[in-house]
């Protein structure tokens, strides 16, 4: 029997949509008739999922992060409770709301249907599901622990997710001060300043310098501010263009590892993805050579990648992992040294794991402590400009005065 969606109407008149099995779309449209719907429309889930994958995105139907840690963590609560792969699809499939998500989910059971695994199902959606995703449930499937890994890929992918969130969270009130700043102050000077200094042009002397800066600012701005904003989207434009390439993505991840501050922040978070990714796939029973190709696709850092392709290339000879990574600068001395320990005493899987939560925490606090310095200083900016404007706006006024009387 195969899957298909329908849309139609209930008893009542009103719009319904759903699944059915059926082994072809007149024997569909029959059971629909015998239990009261009306079909309007009847299409195999596998052409309605394709469908329904390119038209999700476009349509603002997106499937998240934590849909699919959620859809995980559900799947293998029904796989632990004893239910077979196909009866835990049906089951998530029900209980799934979004719809982008449950057309995703339906595919996924159709391919299993027809004889897939598992993983090879899930692999035909990659924009959803990764390579770690997919290698993960292949490694569950081998050793019949499917629902212990999809345990552990939901601790993962919610891992993933909260610290996503805390780094926004944390970031989004100073960019936020940051561009209302931006906006009053382009305010200020694009039209009040104009307005204020026109009595300027009846005073037949010299001006101080501090109003000759900002009428001259003033200016510029109202003169090519369409020219300024046209240089930065076009400037923004050809930058995404050039990371893009293999050449730009490099430079760019490069640049950003030698960044003040934010160049931390990123090596960071790019070691505790490494750490976290590596120690999950192992755990899972993925060898360590396939555990690594698998983490430099998502480690997000073409630098990293390069680190990780020779380290890959020193172990398959024979070499420790840690003393490719400890060559390389990359890695802090703490890391390699924890690896180290961790192949050494058999616990590599324990090991990366304290590291990353170590980094996970770190991250928190150096991200926290940016944000607090953050807001101070464009407070402090943001005064700074504003006096600088009054002074300019104040100073002949104040000389005029000084004339008269």
């Amino acid at each position: 029997m195969a899957v298909f969606e329908y849309k139609g109407l209930d008893p009542r008149g009103k719009n319904t949509a759903g699944v059915i099995d059926a082994d072809n779309p007149k024997q569909a449209r029959s059971k629909l008739r015998q239990s009261g719907i009306f079909p309007t429309e009847v299409m195999s889930a596998k052409a309605a999922a394709a469908v329904q994958a390119r038209e999700a995105f476009s349509f603002g139907q997106r499937i998240t992060l934590s849909d699919t840690a959620l859809a995980t963590r559900q799947m293998s609560t029904l796989l632990g409770a004893g239910l077979s792969i196909m009866e835990g699809l049906a089951a998530l499939i029900d209980q799934t709301e979004n719809k982008a998500a449950k057309k995703i989910w339906v595919d996924v059971r159709e391919g299993v249907k027809e004889g897939s695994t598992l993983a090879d199902a899930l692999s035909r959606h990659p924009k959803i599901f990764s390579t770690l995703y997919c290698q993960m449930v292949r490694a569950g499937e081998a050793s019949g622990a499917l629902d212990q890994i999809l345990l552990r890929l939901a601790d993962y992918l919610e891992n993933q997710v909260r610290l996503r969130r805390k780094i926004f969270s944390m970031m989004t009130y100073p960019i936020l001060m940051m561009g209302v700043s931006l906006l009053i102050l382009l305010f200020l000077i694009a039209y009040v300043v104009p307005k204020v200094t026109t009595i300027f042009d009846d005073l037949n002397q010299a001006l101080p310098l501090p109003t000759i800066i900002l009428l001259s600012i003033s200016n510029f701005i109202q003169s090519y501010a369409w020219l300024i904003f046209l240089l930065i989207a076009v400037g923004v434009f050809y930058l995404k263009r050039h990371i893009q390439t293999p050449e730009g993505r490099e430079k760019y991840d490069r640049v950003s590892l030698t960044l003040p501050l934010i160049g931390r922040v990123v090596k960071m978070v790019a070691i505790s993805r490494f750490t976290k990714t590596l120690a999950t796939l192992l755990a899972s029973g993925v060898q360590l050579l396939k555990a690594l190709e698998i983490v430099q696709e998502v480690v997000g850092n073409k630098v990293l990648e390069e680190t990780i392709q020779e380290a890959r290339g020193n172990i398959r000879e024979g070499e420790a992992i840690a003393d490719p990574l400890r060559r390389s600068g990359l890695f802090p001395p703490l890391v390699t040294h924890m690896i180290s320990i961790g192949e050494k005493s058999g616990t590599l899987e324990n090991m990366l794991q304290k590291v990353s939560e170590a980094y996970d925490s770190e991250v928190e606090t150096v991200v926290t402590g940016m944000t607090s310095l953050l807001g101070p200083l464009m407070i402090f900016g943001m005064g700074f400009a504003i006096l600088f404007i009054v002074l300019a706006i104040l100073l002949p006024i104040f000389e005029v005065s000084q004339m008269v009387g």
